[in-house]
């Protein structure tokens, strides 16, 4: 398939995974772009020199194009982005800040820039500054989430009625089926991150994987609004979360119940109750652990799969 998010990723299908905490290293990266779409290693964990480590393994396992995911909430900015510039990284994905701030900076070193973002207003600001494409992200997603609680069924329309750059879709996407769906609400790419947790190249935990596969509808809620919005699985950390902001607990309480690691403590070390377990809500429609390129293959077909039937429909 080609189309505008193909063509400017170098990729042979429109599906991207995203560049989670604790889960986006190198070989799911390697995976994901060695199965023909794009691979993200997700920089929001890492130190510096993590982050060089992972790029250097990266470029051994594969030759294809790929990408880096930097929250620009997350400290040590300033040298993240030089590792990307010294290592010629082609594609940089930022989240969870101003796309203002780095992104012609990143352009004038030749690296496409995407942006995710939850809103309208948010999509414009991309296009002004000079962002290659976006990915609206819905009210489904997991990980950092936007504030405005639009689901992705309502947000894609409106952010294609309102910019003209290419626009991918995420938040509640995990099938061929989904992936249809988005795209003919306007989207020419997904991002895909829960599916993706449960593959076998994800870094995060083994517990993590399983909860994701065990979780049901309802089992995730989005919390921590006061501080960044982020959807989690329930579990004990989660309802002491809800405690205080029921108590109307103000950001600076709320930021010492997270500390520094709650979510490392969860999705890496596999601490199932007292971690900060983020995860979509689609997690109660993924019921295994695969390969990455398995996963690919299988969003691939059902796309394909469900383009044939809707085709079918056609009078």
């Amino acid at each position: 398939m080609e189309n505008s998010i193909t063509d400017l990723f170098g990729i042979e299908f429109p599906i991207i995974q995203a560049g989670m905490i604790w889960t986006s290293g190198w070989r799911l990266a390697a995976a994901v772009s060695n199965a023909g779409g794009l691979g993200i290693i997700g920089a929001g964990s890492m130190y510096p020199h993590v982050l060089e480590e992972h790029l250097q393994k990266y470029c051994v396992a594969s030759d294809k194009p790929f990408g880096v995911n930097v929250p620009l909430l997350y400290p040590n900015i300033d040298k993240i982005m030089d590792i990307i510039v010294a290592h010629k990284v082609p594609i940089v994905f930022t989240s969870a800040g101003n796309p203002k701030t780095w992104t012609e900076y990143l352009k004038k070193h030749s690296i496409t820039v995407v942006h995710v973002i939850a809103s309208v207003k948010y999509a414009k600001k991309c296009e002004e500054v000079g962002v290659d494409a976006i990915v609206a992200e819905g009210f489904e997603a997991g990980g950092h989430n936007g504030r405005e609680e639009t689901t992705t069924l309502c947000l894609l329309p409106m952010v294609k009625d309102a910019v003209s750059i290419p626009m991918m879709a995420a938040g509640g996407i995990a099938s061929g089926r989904a992936m249809m769906a988005a795209f003919a609400l306007g989207a020419e790419g997904v991002q895909i991150g829960s599916r993706f947790v449960a593959s076998e190249e994800a870094s995060c935990h083994d517990n993590f994987k399983h909860k994701v596969i065990e979780a049901k509808e309802g089992d995730t809620m989005l919390s921590l609004k006061k501080l960044t919005p982020v959807r989690l699985i329930k579990n004990n950390f989660f309802q002491q979360v809800a405690n205080a902001e029921a108590r109307g607990a103000n950001e600076e309480e709320l930021a010492l119940l997270l500390g520094r690691a709650r979510a490392k403590k969860g999705m890496f070390e596999g601490d199932m109750e007292e971690g900060e377990l983020e995860i979509g809500q689609v997690a109660a429609q993924i019921n295994k652990v695969q390969p990455a390129a398995e996963i690919v293959a299988e969003i691939w077909n059902e796309f394909l799969a469900a383009k044939k039937q809707i085709e079918l429909l056609k009078v």
